[in-house]
């Protein structure tokens, strides 16, 4: 639910942090957004409701996984006391996995994951939780080897946000039809993962369907 004088945090890794300026701090600033889905919806929210007044914030950053986001939990989600807590993560942690770098299990990401949720709960016991869908396009980087592993981390996300009675955003869901009316994958994700703007614009738009769609905006 958004309301009047809400704080809105977008959390995650790099299609998160999408080349945001991290020496910028402040709400609703462009550069401190990145240019990708989160500051996408940023401008669509704050030109279509002035009036709420809205802070906006994001702190995604590049290569993170769940133990990243853990081990700066207090800094860049709680001490923001945010009204609107949005995650999407997940990939770099198959990714940095396929590439040798890390060894965590599809277990050690869900036990992982519902631990960062229910912390979150704890601290930021009224703020409402989004949690985004991984997702991959079978293009660029990724291969067959990224499958089934990355099917099982997906519906993982599903799961918690079913268990834990948070909102979900399919961005698979939204992806897979994308490319099923008729388009490449490429056209939406370069590398298969990292979302070009049109990509982008398709995040931030299924995003906002499923905020907006969660309660009376007053």
């Amino acid at each position: 639910m958004i309301a009047a004088k809400h704080t809105i945090l977008f959390q995650g890794d790099s299609i998160t942090d999408a080349g945001r300026d991290k020496s910028l701090h402040a709400a609703n600033e462009a550069g401190a957004m990145g240019n990708g889905y989160a500051y996408l919806a940023m401008a669509r929210l704050l030109a279509d409701r002035p009036e709420l007044r809205l802070s906006i914030y994001n702190r995604g950053i590049s290569g993170h996984r769940v133990p990243d986001l853990e081990a700066r939990w207090s800094v860049d989600c709680v001490e923001l006391a945010p009204n609107l807590l949005s995650i999407l993560i997940g990939i770099n942690d198959l990714w940095h996995k396929l590439e040798g770098r890390y060894s965590a299990s599809v277990r050690d990401y869900e036990v992982g994951y519902r631990a960062l949720l229910n912390e979150t709960r704890r601290a930021l016991p009224h703020a409402t939780i989004v949690v985004c869908e991984p997702f991959v396009l079978r293009c660029g980087a990724v291969t067959d080897r990224w499958f089934p592993e990355f099917e099982e981390r997906r519906a993982v996300a599903g799961q918690l946000a079913s268990e834990l009675g948070t909102a979900f955003v399919p961005f698979q869901g939204v992806f897979d039809a994308a490319v099923r009316a008729g388009t490449a994958p490429e056209y939406w994700a370069g590398d298969g993962v990292h979302p070009t703007p049109a990509g982008h614009q398709l995040m931030a738009d299924a995003w906002l369907r499923v905020v907006l769609g969660l309660a009376p905006q007053r």
